[in-house]
C-alpha cells in the first residue's frame, strides 16, 4: 500500500513541527552514546583513560550506567515514541557490563589494605562481583536491568542466569568462574546486604561506604517496585535517613558527607571534592529534590571559577596515585553539568556546557559530537583544558539529554499502561537520527522528525501499536511516499530518505 501525501495535510505537519525536538549538539551527543553501545563485545574504543585496571570513578562500568541512565531519561523525557532507538543499545549496554573487562578489578580491590581500608589488613580475594560490598558495580547492573524491564516491559534480565558473571578463560583455571544472577535475585542480595548493614549502605571498597554509590541502589529499588508492586525503595529511603543521622547526610558547612568507614564508625569526606557534591545532588534528587534544590545554589557558588564568553568551569579535585603523582579530570565540570539539568538551573548547565564546547575541543565524528581524552590539567591561560572519557562520552551528553526533574520524574514513575498501549517506533534501520517522536492520544496521531546519518538511506522502519485499529494515513513531507504493509501485528514502512523528513501517522 501507497501513503497519501495531499495538500490537506498541512496542518498535522504544522503540529508535527511546532512539537520539541531535539538540537544538533543533542542529537550528537545521543549519537556518540549510540556508537559506544554498538561497538563489537569488548571493544573500549574511546573509553579508556588515564588510570588502569578499571579503579577509578570514570572507569568502564561508569561510562556503561550513565550511558544507560542517559539513554532512559532521552527516551522517557524526549522521544517516547521511539523505543526502538533505546532498547537494543540499552541491551548493548548491559551486555557490556557483564564482561569480565569490566568488573575483573573487584579480584584485586576485594583485598583491600589500602590507604582507607588498612586496618583491616589483606583480605581474601573475590571473583563474584557482587557477592560482598562492591556496590560501585552491583547496583549499577541491578539498576540497568530493572531499568530496561520498567522501560520496555521486557522481562529478558528476569530468567535465571539472564546475569551471569563469567570467566572463559583459555589458559588457566577449569573455566568454571561463573555466577549467576537474574534481576530479581540480584535485587533480592541487595535488599537483604542493606538490611543486615540497618540501611546505611554497602561498601564500595571494603570498608568504605559511600553515600554516590548507594543511590543507585535505591534507584534500583524503586525500579523492582514499578515492575513488581513492591516497597523495597521506601523501605530503604526510610532506614536510609536513620542510618546517616548518626553521622550527617551533609558536614557542618552544609557539603553532602562522601563515606562512613564501616569498621571505625568514622565519616570521611575530603575538604576539597566538587565531585563529591555534583555526583551526589544528581542521583539523590531523585527522592530528595528539597534537599537538593536548597543545596545547589551554595554548592555552585563555592565550586565555579567564572571564564570567557559567560561560561563557568568548575575547580576540579585533585587526586594522587601511590607515587603521589597527581590525577586531575574533568569529572568534577561534568557531575556539576547533570546536576544542573536534573535540579533544572538552565543557566548554570547553559555557561557549565558553553565553557565545555568553547575550550574543553569538542569534536564531531561519525555524526557524534563528544569531548575527546585529553591528559594536559590546563590550557596556557590556566583554564581548565583536561577531559576524562566518563566527562567526555557520557557526562556533558547526560546533562544535555536530561530534563528539569527528568531522574525524579523516571523514580516516582511516568509511565503508564497508555504509554505503552500506544503507537511508537518500534525499529529502525541503521543510519538515522530521530529528533523528536510523540504520540498524541487527543489527535490519534505519531509525529516524527528523522534525517539520514549520511547522503541517502534507505529506510526501513516498523512501528507497534499501528494496525489494531487499521491503517493509518502517513503525512510526511519528503520527496519520496513511504511504502507500507503489515507483518504480523507491526506496521513496516519503506522509503528512500536523503534530508530532513517529518512524518505523521494519523488513526
Amino acid at each position: 500500500m501507497s501513503a497519501i501525501n495531499v495538500a490537506a495535510a498541512a496542518a498535522p505537519l504544522q503540529w508535527a513541527e511546532s512539537l520539541p525536538e531535539l538540537d544538533d549538539l543533542q542529537i550528537g551527543a545521543l549519537r556518540r552514546m549510540l556508537n559506544l553501545a554498538g561497538q563489537l563485545p569488548d571493544d573500549w574504543s574511546g573509553m579508556h583513560g588515564p588510570t588502569t585496571m578499571q579503579e577509578d570513578f570514570g572507569g568502564l562500568r561508569f561510562q556503561l550506567a550513565y550511558m544507560s541512565y542517559a539513554l532512559a531519561l532521552a527516551h522517557v523525557h524526549r522521544l517516547p515514541g521511539a523505543p526502538g532507538l533505546f532498547k537494543k543499545p540499552f541491551e548493548q549496554l548491559i551486555e557490556k557490563m557483564l564482561s569480565p573487562d569490566v568488573w575483573a578489578y573487584w579480584h584485586y580491590v576485594s583485598t583491600g589494605n589500602g590507604p582507607i581500608n588498612r586496618s583491616q589488613g589483606e583480605l581474601p580475594a573475590q571473583w563474584n562481583p557482587v557477592g560482598k560490598d562492591n556496590i560501585m558495580y552491583s547496583a549499577y547492573i541491578q539498576s540497568m536491568a530493572l531499568m530496561y524491564h520498567y522501560l520496555f516491559r521486557d522481562a529478558r534480565y528476569a530468567k535465571e542466569g539472564a546475569l551471569t558473571f563469567a570467566v572463559a578463560s583459555m589458559f588457566w583455571g577449569d573455566g568454571s568462574l561463573r555466577f549467576p544472577y537474574d534481576e530479581r535475585s540480584l535485587n533480592e542480595h541487595l535488599y537483604w546486604s542493606m538490611v543486615e548493614r540497618g540501611f546505611l549502605g554497602i561498601a564500595c571498597e571494603p570498608n568504605c561506604v559511600f553515600q554516590i554509590c548507594n543511590q543507585p541502589a535505591i534507584i534500583g529499588f524503586r525500579m523492582h517496585d514499578l515492575v513488581y508492586g513492591t516497597s523495597q525503595a521506601q523501605e530503604v529511603m526510610d532506614g536510609y535517613d536513620k542510618a546517616w543521622a548518626d553521622f550527617g547526610v551533609l558536614t557542618e558547612s552544609g557539603h553532602f558527607n562522601m563515606m562512613v568507614m564501616e569498621q571505625e564508625r568514622v565519616v570521611v569526606t575530603p575538604p576539597d571534592a566538587p565531585w563529591v557534591d555534583f555526583w551526589l545532588a544528581a542521583l539523590m534528587h531523585a527522592w530528595k529534590p528539597e534537599l537538593v534544590g536548597e543545596r545547589f545554589p551554595a554548592h555552585i557558588a563555592r565550586w565555579a571559577v567564572e571564564a570567557p564568553h559567560d561560561t563557568l568551569w568548575i575547580q576540579p579535585a585533585v587526586q594522587h596515585r601511590l607515587d603521589m603523582s597527581p590525577i586531575i579530570s574533568a569529572r568534577d565540570h561534568g557531575w556539576a553539568a547533570v546536576a544542573a539539568a536534573e535540579v533544572g538551573d538552565e543557566r548554570t548547565l547553559a555557561r557549565l556546557l558553553g565553557y565545555a564546547d568553547r575550550f574543553m575541543n569538542p569534536v564531531h565524528e561519525n555524526g557524534a559530537y563528544f569531548y575527546p581524552r585529553r591528559d594536559e590539567h590546563f590550557d596556557a591561560q590556566g583554564r581548565l583544558s583536561v577531559m576524562d572519557p566518563h566527562t567526555g562520552n557520557v557526562l556533558l551528553g547526560y546533562a544535555r539529554l536530561n530534563v528539569k526533574d527528568g531522574l525524579r520524574k523516571l523514580f516516582e514513575g511516568p509511565l503508564t499502561d497508555a504509554h505503552f498501549a500506544a503507537p511508537a517506533l518500534a525499529s529502525l534501520s541503521k543510519g538515522i537520527n530521530v529528533r523528536r517522536a510523540t504520540y498524541d492520544a487527543e489527535r490519534r496521531m505519531l509525529a516524527l522528525t528523522l534525517e539520514p546519518g549520511a547522503s541517502r538511506v534507505d529506510a526501513c522502519l516498523t512501528f507497534d501499536n499501528s494496525v489494531e485499529k487499521g491503517m493509518p494515513e502517513v503525512i510526511h513531507d519528503g520527496t519520496d511516499a513511504p511504502c507500507l504493509s503489515v507483518e504480523g501485528n507491526q506496521l513496516e514502512m519503506r522509503f528512500s530518505m536523503s534530508r530532513r523528513t517529518s512524518l505523521v501517522l494519523a488513526w
